[in-house]
């Protein structure tokens, strides 16, 4: 079982991770967003305790939404 096992996960490594350009834009969008949000860069919860900024600004969104 050993040897198989590392055969199949072997194979399955280079197969998982971001697929397609969409994917891969999209989670660059979002973490350039959350790193401008965290360092003060975007209006969002500008006026609040930089240790609770992120969740300040995904309240504000959700509620925009």
């Amino acid at each position: 079982m050993g040897a198989d096992h590392g055969r199949r996960k072997a194979r399955l490594r280079p197969m998982r991770g971001l697929k397609r350009l969409c994917s891969v834009q999209t989670i660059s969008t979002g973490h350039a967003l959350v790193q401008n949000i965290r360092r003060g860069h975007d209006e969002l919860a500008v006026d609040t305790d930089p240790r609770l900024r992120l969740a300040a600004a995904f309240t504000e969104l959700a509620a925009a939404v």
